[in-house]
């Protein structure tokens, strides 16, 4: 039977046990040989010690060059050396898949990030990028379990829509039409009418729209998966595929919105730092020194709460120059909300009641009229990572916002039936995971946190 690495203990010394893995290095000296085994499951791999009087030892000595995978049983004993608690005496080893060595890309050396995203199929087997995958599976994890704990029923929404959540227009549009023979109207455009959902169709941006219906009728839910955008952008925050994390939740309001983004942020980052403590002090050692630090002030103490006009003022008065000027009714950008993090409190900032010129029609105007019960959280090193807001309930109120943004209301006329029939006040935010990830790891590229990753011209693998 094969035991992971992950799950070797003091239980298994003096005991067989066989462990199945990719060499990752190999020392030979004149009687036996040091071969580091890892199988992913964890950072630390396996040292096994073979030695020359094995069966087969010189045969399969000739084959066990790094990336070969194998398969190794033997006796688990403590370890003599520094950096490990136990190595494997290993009595045989059995090679399942050879590597062309000459051809393998990924020698014992530092390969730079960039080059890592062209053999994205191979880099998950660096510590880097497994610590990574293992990180973002902690903190997904830990999202079903906040949610699930606190009654929230998981709801998949559809990755094809017809609407479009944001009102932005950058949407990747999904067709069966033949692009080269495009069939036409009698007035000359596409003729939607013949494509395989009759209308134009899209991916969506969101499961908002979606989650707002199954809200009101289960009260609270959430939403986790996919969603696309089709910005031209290439910078290192954004991807055109990604991960959201997405609860709504029916009878809450702005402050409830605020309450509940706070205590799963801090869950989430408290359960990494107690299930992933290896794979932390790595990217606390060689990627960003001080981010357990970082995490656990996080965790303990409670976020700043700014109205955005205050938010304008402190902006103004900084000492700081800032490449975009400070102005009320701008959308902040990463500068401006990374100073009031990082800079300004020291802490994670929630800044509410935005403009309602910046933001999304479903948002809840207040009653200043100018302002919506709109929620950004802000955090060091990234800006923000979670956008929400109260929803608006009333009919009349959403139908005005629609018309003001140019949105037809007789195009969401099932959403507008949710303030028709039995309207309650509700709330939601968006988590984008691979901006967690970036928080909670201290990489500096969005693309090196996603397995592989979209990005303009780039859809590799």
């Amino acid at each position: 039977m094969r035991t992971k690495i992950k799950a070797i203990s003091s239980h298994h010394i003096d005991t067989t046990i066989t462990v199945k893995g990719w060499v990752r290095s190999v020392r030979s000296q004149k009687d036996f040989s040091f071969i580091v085994i890892n199988d992913g499951s964890t950072l630390q791999g396996l040292q096994a010690i073979y030695r020359a009087d094995a069966p087969n030892y010189d045969a399969t000595l000739a084959a066990l060059t790094t990336g070969t995978s194998v398969a190794a049983t033997g006796t688990l004993v403590k370890s003599a050396g520094k950096g490990q608690a136990f190595e494997l005496a290993a009595t045989d080893i059995q090679i399942i898949g050879t590597c062309d060595a000459e051809r393998y890309p990924l020698q014992k050396k530092q390969h730079t990030f960039e080059f890592l995203r062209t053999i994205a199929h191979l880099r998950p087997r660096t510590n880097t990028l497994g610590a990574v995958a293992r990180v973002r599976n902690a903190l997904s994890h830990a999202t079903h379990l906040f949610f699930q704990e606190r009654g929230f029923v998981y709801l998949h929404t559809p990755i094809i829509t017809a609407s479009d959540c944001e009102g932005a227009g950058q949407m990747f549009q999904v067709t069966t039409l033949p692009l080269a023979n495009t069939p036409k109207t009698p007035q000359g455009h596409v003729d939607f009418n013949q494509d395989f959902f009759g209308k134009p169709a899209f991916l969506t941006v969101s499961g908002q729209l979606n989650g707002e219906a199954y809200a009101c009728a289960l009260s609270d839910i959430y939403t986790f998966g996919p969603t696309f955008r089709a910005e031209n952008s290439n910078t290192s925050r954004h991807l055109a595929e990604f991960w959201m994390i997405e609860p709504e939740m029916a009878f809450a309001d702005l402050h409830d919105n605020m309450a509940v983004a706070e205590s799963y942020l801090k869950f989430c980052l408290r359960y990494l730092l107690e299930k992933c403590p290896d794979d932390m002090a790595f990217f606390n050692q060689f990627i960003e020194k001080g981010v357990i630090a970082k995490l656990e002030h996080v965790i303990n103490t409670p976020f700043e709460q700014l109205p955005y006009t205050d938010a304008i003022s402190i902006l103004q008065k900084a000492p700081k120059k800032f490449q975009y000027p400070i102005s009320w009714g701008i959308d902040l950008q990463s500068e401006h909300e990374r100073y009031l993090a990082e800079e300004y409190f020291k802490k994670p900032v929630i800044l509410i009641n935005y403009p309602a010129t910046i933001k999304a029609f479903y948002m809840r105007m207040n009653d200043d009229q100018k302002t919506v019960a709109a929620m950004d959280v802000l955090v060091p090193s990234v800006g923000e990572i979670i956008g929400g807001s109260q929803r608006e309930d009333r009919l009349d109120v959403l139908e005005q916002r629609m018309r003001a943004m140019n949105l037809q209301p007789e195009a969401y006329q099932w959403y507008l039936d949710l303030r028709r029939f039995g309207s309650v006040p509700h709330a939601g935010f968006g988590l984008g995971l691979e901006r967690l990830v970036l928080f909670a790891t201290g990489m500096e590229n969005i693309r090196d946190v996603i397995p592989f990753p979209r990005t303009p011209r780039h859809a590799e693998f």
